[in-house]
Formats: structure tokens, sequence, C-alpha cells
């Protein structure tokens, strides 16, 4: 059955969840409408859409956040995880999931603590890239046509730079003005940078041989813009020598580790970018004295050595007249030596004439020895085989029987033997020497000089046979003997002596 009592009634009012929703929404905007909040950035999360996700933490909560796209180019930093930060905006709710949330309009670093933690995440990031390394550094031109340089174009540092060159060695400036500091100065400091690599080279304005990035003094969040990674990335890239002088000698940043030198003042920078003229006309004075004091000493040098060389070469004309001395002796020794070589070949073979024996001597000499040897052959043989017969005779006589037969056959053979030794024997030793005698005879007068005679030379002699060779030798009615080829003529020289002698015939023999 029904409970027939009626329900109890509740003053309490009843909300819809949209109500409820609302009524937090519209009393958190109400309340928080303006808030600073301070808190380590975490789960940053940039959306397709622009908008930036992200969480606001400190050690006992965490707070979600949004940055919508259009206070995103308002809000003076780009967020990342780990860097502590106080955001500026309201508080909001999300209805569809019962949370609150902070809709940050403006950003900043929470203190120098903050940026120095951001800085050196930085640091470390694109150190390990290699950004940073000392092989990367190019070097600066000795002495560059056109200067570029990234600055603010109000204050005092681009007045510096110009009269700084102008004073040292005016060379032609070209200014691109930046903001260097606030927002949007880093986007604007890398893309003066990138804009300057990118100028053609013999374009109008020229490219610029070294580019200084200068700033004057101010804090740690004035100098923040050339921390950002967007700058140090720019300048890296750069194909142009770069000199960073960013604040005073003290101050540091992440520019002055990419960059190829580092200057403590935009003064300095200047000056380490362009050489004073006055230094280099003393440079240059310098060199030249030294090069015409080196060029002097190497002349003086080589001047030297050739003095030396000149000590050792002989006088050329005095070998030349040595020369042709010399061939000139050699040349009238040869001529004189010609005739004294005849002379002396000519005297040789008159002494050899001279111990020549006659040939015909000789033949008779030759064939009387031959005439005595044969007749001793011929008398001889028959006494030798009378001797043989006389001593087998005796020993016919002692022996008897068979020893008589032997003696018989003995003397068979001793005849026989004294046949040969008679006839065959002698008479070829005879023929042999007849007609080796005879062969010896043309040889000994084709080698007489007697032979010559017979073509019409004559043989001239002194009485006692000595040849005579010259006519010098012959004295005045001198007696000689002149011997033609059928027989000899005596004859008397006529003259007064060292002439040449004319023989008279005085008596004719002939020699048969």
């Amino acid at each position: 059955m029904d409970d027939p009592r009626p329900s109890p009634v509740s003053n309490l009012p009843e909300f819809t969840v949209s109500e409820i929703s609302g009524a937090v929404k519209r009393t958190l905007e109400t309340n928080f409408s303006r808030v600073r909040v301070r808190g380590e950035l975490t789960e940053v999360r940039a959306y397709p859409s622009g908008h930036i996700y992200l969480s606001l933490k400190d050690e006992g909560a965490k707070i979600s956040g949004i940055v919508w796209k259009s206070s995103v180019p308002r809000l003076g930093m780009k967020p990342e995880n780990g860097i502590e930060v106080i955001a500026t905006g309201r508080i909001s709710s999300f209805g569809e999931r019962s949370s609150y949330q902070l809709i940050i309009e403006r950003m900043e670093y929470a203190g120098a603590g903050a940026l120095l933690a951001r800085i050196e995440m930085i640091r470390l990031r694109l150190a390990a890239e290699g950004l940073f390394d000392a092989d990367r550094k190019r070097v600066l031109p000795g002495l560059p046509r056109v200067i570029g340089v990234v600055t603010s174009e109000r204050g005092a540092v681009i007045q510096d730079i110009r009269i700084t060159i102008a004073r040292r060695f005016p060379r032609h400036i070209l200014v691109w003005p930046v903001p260097v500091q606030g927002e949007g100065a880093a986007e604007r400091i890398a893309a003066a940078i990138a804009g300057f690599d990118a100028m053609p080279a013999g374009g109008d304005p020229p490219r610029p041989d070294v580019l200084i990035i200068a700033r004057g003094g101010g804090s740690l969040e004035d100098l923040m813009a050339f921390n950002e990674e967007v700058v140090l990335r720019a300048a890296a890239a750069c194909r142009i020598p770069l000199i960073s002088a960013v604040g005073h000698e003290t101050d540091t940043t992440l520019i002055d580790f990419v960059s190829d030198r580092r200057a403590p003042t935009p003064t300095a920078a200047a000056e380490m970018a362009i050489p004073a003229r006055a230094d280099l006309v003393a440079d240059l004075a310098q060199k030249g004295s030294r090069l015409i004091g080196a060029l002097n000493r190497l002349a003086q040098e080589y001047r030297l050595r050739l003095t030396r060389a000149e000590r050792g070469i002989p006088d050329v004309p005095a070998l030349l007249g040595t020369a042709r001395q010399r061939l000139d002796d050699r040349a009238e020794r040869a001529m004189l030596a010609l005739p004294s070589l005849v002379a002396r070949r000519r005297a040789v073979l008159t002494s050899v004439e001279r111990r020549l024996p006659d040939p015909r001597s000789l033949t008779a000499a030759a064939r009387e020895s031959l005439r005595d040897r044969g007749l001793r052959l011929v008398l001889g043989a028959p006494g030798l085989v009378a001797a043989r017969r006389s001593g087998l005779d005796l020993m016919a006589h002692r022996l008897s029987g068979a020893a008589g037969r032997a003696v018989a056959v003995l003397r068979g053979r001793a005849d026989r033997v004294t046949g040969r030794l008679t006839v065959s024997p002698l008479r070829g030793a005879l023929r042999e020497a007849r007609a080796h005698l005879s062969g010896l005879g043309p040889r000994l007068d084709a080698a007489s000089p007697l032979a010559i005679l017979q073509r019409g030379y004559v043989l001239v002699t002194d009485p006692a046979g000595h040849p005579v060779v010259s006519a010098a030798s012959v004295k005045p009615n001198a007696r000689l003997r002149l011997r033609f080829g059928d027989g000899e003529v005596d004859a008397v020289t006529q003259g007064s002596g060292g002439g040449k002698p004319r023989a008279k015939a005085a008596q004719a023999r002939l020699d048969l």
C-alpha cells in the first residue's frame, strides 16, 4: 500500500548542473578578475589552433592555464617547461569538466634566478649541438669595405661606432635598426642578422664584410633578447664574421659564445672591426724598411758570393793564349816529327839492309854444303856396308851348323839393306835437298836488294863495300862504286862538298 502521508517539504532551492557551473564561473571571474600567479611552468603544449595550454605548480598545488591565440604575441616571453614565471590574468572555469583555470594575458620571469636558469638551459642545449665550438670561429677581415651594424637607430651606441670608424679608418656603414629589448626584440634581431647574410655580394647596397651586434648596458631582463635561442641560431648560421658587443664589459650574454669575436663595448667592437690608418701606415713603413734592409743584405750577400766565384774563375784570355800557344807548338812539333820519323825509319831499314848477307853467297854456301853432304853420303855408305859384311863373315866362321844358316840369312838381309841404302834412300834425299834448294833460290832472289837493280835502281857503295845512304856524307873527289843490275861501275865525285856530287864513270866491269 502507498504511504498516505505527504512528502516532507524542504526550503533548499534546487539548481541544475549548468546553473551551478555558471554561478561558480561568475564567482571566480568576479572575485579573481585580475591576479598574478607565481609558479613553475609544466605541461606546456602549443596546439595547431595557436592556443597554448600549460600548468603552473609549486610545492603544494597545481593550476591549469591557457594562453589564447590573440594573447600569444603580447605574452612577453616564450613559455618553456621548467621556468619559474609570474603569470598575469584572470581565474575562470570550464563547466564541461567542472575545472577552473587561469586565463593568462602576460607572463614574465620570476626574478633573476628564473632568467639564469633559462639561460643555462639554453646554453647547455646549444653547447651540446656544437654551436659554441672554437673551430667554428671565423677570422675577421683585415680591412673590410662595408661594416654592418645591428642595433637601435636611437641611442649612443650607433654614434660611438660611427665616430670610432671615422676616426680610425673611414668605411661604409650599413645600419639595420632593431629594438634591442622588449616584446619581439629577439625575432627582429634574428631577422636582421639573416637579412644581412642573405644580401648578394655584388649587390646594391653591397653585402657587409663584418657584422657588429651591439647595444648598451642594462639589467638581465633588458639583455634577455640576446640570450634567446632564435637569435643565437641566426648568429651561428650567419656566413659573415660577427662581433658581439652587448652591454658593458661585465655583462655576458649567450650571443658572446656564438659570435666569432666578443667586444666588451660597442666602441671596442668598432676598433676590433677596422684597423687604425695611422697604425697601418706605421706598420707599412716599418715593413717597407725591413724589406729594403733585407733586400740590401741579400744583394750584398749575392755580391760577395759573386766576388768569391769571380776570384775562383781563371783568366779566360790567358787560358785562350796558353791554349793557342800550345796548339802552335804541337803543330810545329808535328811538322818536324814526320820527317824525323821518316829519317829514323830509313836509317833502321839501311841498318837492317847492311846486316843482311849477300843472297848469292848464301845460295853458294848452301849449295856447297849440300854438295858436300851428298858426297859424304855416297862415299860413306859402301864403307858402312863393307864393315857390316866383314863382321858377318867373321861371325860366320865362328858359328857352325844352324848358326851358319842364320849367318847366311843375315847376309841376304844385309845385301838387301845395302841395295836400299845405296840406291833409293840416297837418291830420294838428294832429290829432296835439290827441291828445297830450288825453292830457297827464288825466295832469296826476291828478298835480295840486287833484284831491285834489275828495275833500274843503283846501289852506291864506297871502295870498302859499305853502302852510301846520303849525299851529305860524300866528299869531293871521293871514289864510289855503282852497282847496276848487270855489273859494277867505279866513279869519282866532283864538286866542292856539301852540294850534290856528280859521279864520273871511270871504268866498267861486267860481273859474269
